[in-house]
């Protein structure tokens, strides 16, 4: 039997009988507990997924909670694998945004950024190379200053990866960011998988220039398929989370795919939406589903 789970910081009862009262479901008993409730769908009940998620989605903007419709095979034994973007999804920056405020080219760099993560800029490739181009001469400092003063973990992050643990799925964090970043994320959270670009550094400093192969939207769904393959599942039991166009192809091929915060692009095309609480959410909405 499939659930409805909605979850806020101010979720109310009131809410959650509006939200069922659109869909036509009945409300009697229903109450939220810990700003959150789940409600069985009745057998009977004939309106499809897609029908729901139109129904609720103008709700859950105007009263600011997130939903999910879990069908009832979504378990956490079902999972193996959780793969993860890094920038504006593991964390809260986008660390090459960060690194540029020290260039005096934040703007520029995150005009580019937000371009590219709205789908605008086609080729991700093309758009991490005007970027990086735009970072020659930055000291390699400025990374660990970045690092030690800006780069935050996003609320629910360290939740989110004790309980990957805790259900022993591995962990991958496949950016489309930097070596830099996603080795510390690797040491300090505890993650086993990690694959991102490296930026060239001569003499202390960058040069403005990416080495090897662009970590883009075709290698990060051949990283999320070859870490299947390492840990002998199928894609189907990984769930991928990311925020932006980039991440669209490792989405497409997991068994559940979140889109964290994120472009409309992405929303649009994923199995869940988190756009008021934090990467926590996802393991509510297996507690609830228990």
């Amino acid at each position: 039997m499939s659930r409805l789970f909605f979850s806020s910081q101010t979720l109310s009862t009131a809410q959650v009988h509006t939200a069922l009262d659109a869909l036509n479901l009945p409300t009697l008993g229903v109450e939220t507990l810990n700003q959150q409730a789940c409600i069985e769908i009745p057998e009977a009940y004939t309106l499809p997924k897609a029908a729901i998620t139109d129904t609720l989605r103008p709700l859950s903007r105007a009263h600011q909670f997130d939903f999910a419709i879990l069908e009832a095979e979504f378990q956490a034994n079902e999972f193996k694998l959780l793969a993860m973007d890094m920038d504006s999804t593991l964390i809260t920056i986008e660390c090459i945004d960060e690194i540029a405020d020290f260039a005096g080219k934040k703007k520029e760099v995150s005009e580019i950024t937000e371009a590219a993560m709205r789908g605008e800029i086609k080729d991700f490739s093309e758009s991490l190379n005007r970027r990086v181009a735009l970072l020659k001469g930055v000291p390699e400092s400025c990374l660990q200053s970045v690092f030690e003063e800006r780069l935050r973990l996003s609320p629910g992050a360290e939740e989110l990866i004790a309980y990957a643990k805790a259900n022993k799925w591995k962990t991958l964090l496949v950016s489309g960011g930097f070596t830099f970043f996603t080795d510390k994320m690797k040491e300090v959270l505890g993650l086993d998988y990690t694959r991102s670009n490296t930026l060239e550094i001569v003499d202390g400093h960058l040069t403005g220039r990416v080495l090897g192969t662009i970590v883009d939207a075709e290698v990060k769904r051949e990283t999320v398929l070859e870490t299947c393959t390492l840990l002998g599942c199928e894609p189907s039991r990984a769930i991928v989370v990311g925020d932006g166009s980039n991440d669209l192809k490792m989405m497409e091929i997991s068994g559940a795919s979140v889109a964290f915060h994120a472009k409309p692009v992405v929303q649009e095309k994923t199995d869940f939406c988190i756009n008021h609480g934090g990467l926590d959410t996802i393991c509510k909405w297996f507690e609830a589903n228990a």
